[in-house]
């Protein structure tokens, strides 16, 4: 049974940086795609940025370069390090994993941005 668990998330102070991770277990198959999502209360859940098998990144626009996505193939884990954080950028951010036809969501990890 796949397993997407995060972790890293917490407190940063604005302009601070964070790095979270994501792992995908039981996974026979490669992944096709691996990504980060946010959600605050309110709201829908929205791409932070996500990567390719293959290397290819999208990124939210909200972003705008502050935020890097890294993967490990062989583990099946990818990295999100984000700089320069705003107390906008607070909120619960989701892994997602995409394998062969299925979708994997991890339960989430707190990131709260303030003074």
């Amino acid at each position: 049974q796949v397993q997407v668990v995060e972790s890293g998330g917490g407190l940063a102070r604005p302009g601070g940086s964070l790095t979270l991770s994501c792992a995908a277990s039981g996974v026979v198959f490669r992944f096709n795609q691996m990504g980060w999502y946010r959600q605050t209360p309110g709201k829908q859940r929205e791409l932070v940025a996500s990567i390719s098998y293959g290397g290819s990144a999208n990124y939210g626009d909200f972003v705008k370069g502050r935020f890097t996505i890294s993967k490990d193939n062989a583990e099946n884990t990818v990295n999100l390090q984000m700089n320069s954080l705003e107390p906008e950028d607070t909120a619960v951010y989701y892994c997602k994993a995409d394998i062969l036809m299925s979708t994997y969501w991890g339960e989430g990890t707190q990131v709260t941005v303030s003074s």
